[in-house]
């Protein structure tokens, strides 16, 4: 794993901030940021709505903190019968077969509209998962959220994971993202349960503009 703060070493002493101090900057930095990007927003909506008359957000069902289940909102990136489309590519296809396997990630995925492609790169399709943060569900950091299918592969790490929010930014997302691999992922996940503090969720955003910008494994 590149570029982890020396701050995140396992023996670092977790520094405790007041949870009202997380919430609150989470709501400052949810509304500015809704505030900043709604043309942009609207922007995106009009075209996903233009492009084949499907709906604009996809909420797809993830966990939370203390292991309950939201609807984590994206921007629309594929194609309406999605499912049913990975379901026959898997069923005949056995290399996507493995690399859904492994990642739950496909680097070509048929699903994926040609503007949604672009969503992804720019990562602008996680926009309104801002409304999350706004709800309670989310922050702006922590580990990614997670399916259901996926708590198996968390093992004992899992308990760490549900301590938290998950986030639309992490330690994940600031290490490489796509690039790295899962088990490294959920390393990530729980190294940041158990070290988070204000001066790292500091870093993690300052970090994250870089890596947006620089689209580093995106996909």
């Amino acid at each position: 794993m590149k570029d982890i703060p020396i701050a995140l070493k396992s023996d670092a002493p977790k520094t405790e901030f007041p949870f009202d101090t997380t919430r609150i900057l989470d709501v400052v930095i949810a509304a500015t940021a809704l505030i900043f990007f709604a043309p942009l927003m609207l922007l995106t909506a009009l075209i996903i709505k233009l492009q084949d008359g499907g709906p604009i957000f996809f909420g797809h069902t993830r966990i939370g903190r203390g292991g309950r289940a939201f609807k984590c909102l994206k921007f629309r990136s594929m194609v309406v019968d999605a499912e049913e489309r990975l379901h026959r590519l898997l069923e005949r296809d056995p290399v996507a077969r493995q690399e859904w396997a492994a990642d739950q990630k496909l680097r070509v995925d048929p699903r994926i509209t040609a503007f949604g492609a672009a969503l992804r790169k720019s990562s602008l399709d996680e926009l309104p998962q801002l409304l999350n943060v706004l709800r309670g569900e989310m922050s702006i950091v922590g580990p990614r959220p997670i399916v259901q299918a996926e708590v198996v592969r968390y093992g004992r790490a899992y308990r760490y994971y549900c301590k938290v929010r998950p986030g639309i930014t992490g330690l994940w997302q600031v290490s490489g993202r796509n690039d790295v691999s899962y088990r490294q992922r959920v390393a990530l996940d729980a190294l940041y349960a158990r070290s988070r503090s204000l001066g790292l969720n500091v870093s993690i955003i300052l970090r994250t503009i870089p890596a947006v910008l620089l689209r580093k494994g995106s996909y």
